[in-house]
């Protein structure tokens, strides 16, 4: 069903270029770090898409982390460039183990990039950035950081880590827009950049967008700026300031914490089950033996809980439980549980949803 008319966002007044450079830094405050921060004006898989190619050179190693389907594009978009690209695969829907990534480090001698996925919104996993980062380091490569599904529901520092590359969405965590993302980009990423043969005009440009934004000293962006996207991500940056940060990546943990604790006291084991490796943003949930994913995902939608497929190697196995943004909160989290709890007994699995509402009740009791 489609939106009446006169609800539609009919004519909206243009985003001032005196408010590019200032909400740019608003990002960068967001993300801690001293480090360029560019818009780019699509959704977050071109700007993935855009921090990979502008890298991108024959003659580069480098080792690709890859935990989703995500990290398997970035990739490929490195190879399609001439890097030489290796691969450290983790178990399906599950999130890398320090020491495979360490064992790919050692194997290679001259290393120039390192790329990961910090969380994952397509199977709830979350890699262990910390550890990462001081691999990483510690062999000088430059370090390209995925934080889409992570900024705002994790602690993000991207100076203290090295980090010399990190791309957001706002969408997710930050309750912000979907068509416009962000990349920071670090000093010494702009001297590798800058190595690559010049290939604009291009939207998947980084160095068209430093010298056609950055370097004119961030007035007007080039080209059509959407302002309904600029200034929705401004108002997702007024609330998580007014909400502060720490109590936003807080909620988050929380709902994290108290949809883990209701899966566990239905009697279902999450699907990743070590904690400190699963996302708070989503909680992935089995799908067991003998019942069709799209039965309980629709069985779900008929309670009016929305629940998500598994994307890639997982799909079928597992579904997603949402709690992102304004999700991340006692109703829906709860709504969650006993939504998956509900469907599974009425396809003859034996659950205990009393059990399961009541430990998520108890998480939020002791929270406050």
């Amino acid at each position: 069903m489609s939106l009446p008319f006169f609800k539609l966002p009919l004519d909206v007044p243009n985003y001032p270029a005196d408010r590019y450079a200032p909400l740019a830094d608003r990002v960068k405050r967001l993300l801690f770090t001293q480090s360029d921060v560019l818009f780019i004006q699509a959704e977050a898989l071109l700007a993935l898409e855009a921090a990979a190619v502008s890298l991108a050179r024959p003659g580069l190693t480098a080792i690709n982390i890859v935990t989703s389907p995500y990290g398997a594009y970035f990739g490929a978009w490195l190879k399609r460039g001439g890097v030489s690209v290796h691969e450290v695969l983790a178990e399906p829907g599950q999130a890398i183990a320090r020491s495979a990534v360490a064992d790919a480090i050692n194997a290679h001698p001259s290393l120039d990039i390192v790329a990961v996925v910090h969380g994952e919104g397509a199977n709830g996993a979350l890699n262990p950035l910390a550890e990462i980062a001081a691999l990483v380091r510690a062999k000088g490569a430059l370090l390209v950081v995925d934080a889409v599904a992570s900024v705002g529901a994790h602690p993000l520092e991207v100076d203290a880590l090295g980090i010399d590359i990190a791309i957001i969405g706002p969408q997710k965590a930050l309750a912000g827009p979907v068509g416009l993302s962000a990349v920071a980009v670090s000093d010494r990423a702009w001297r590798e950049i800058a190595k690559v043969q010049d290939f604009s005009p291009s939207s998947l440009s980084l160095a068209e967008i430093k010298a056609n934004w950055l370097d004119r000293g961030r007035g007007a962006l080039p080209g059509t700026p959407p302002p309904l996207e600029f200034w929705a991500l401004e108002a997702a940056l007024d609330r998580v300031e007014v909400e502060g940060l720490t109590n936003l990546v807080a909620r988050h943990q929380r709902a994290a914490k108290a949809c883990r604790a209701g899966l566990r006291a239905l009697g279902i084991a999450p699907w990743i089950a070590d904690d400190d490796r699963a996302s708070a943003l989503v909680t992935s949930a089995p799908v067991p033996p003998g019942i069709d994913e799209g039965a309980l995902i629709a069985a779900a939608a008929r309670l009016g809980v929305p629940i998500g497929r598994g994307f890639g190697a997982i799909e079928g196995r597992l579904v997603r439980l949402d709690h992102t943004g304004a999700r991340a909160a006692f109703g829906t989290v709860l709504a969650n549980v006993v939504a998956y709890g509900s469907v599974l007994a009425s396809l003859g699995q034996s659950v205990d949803i009393g059990a399961g509402a009541a430990a998520v009740a108890a998480v939020y009791a002791a929270a406050d």
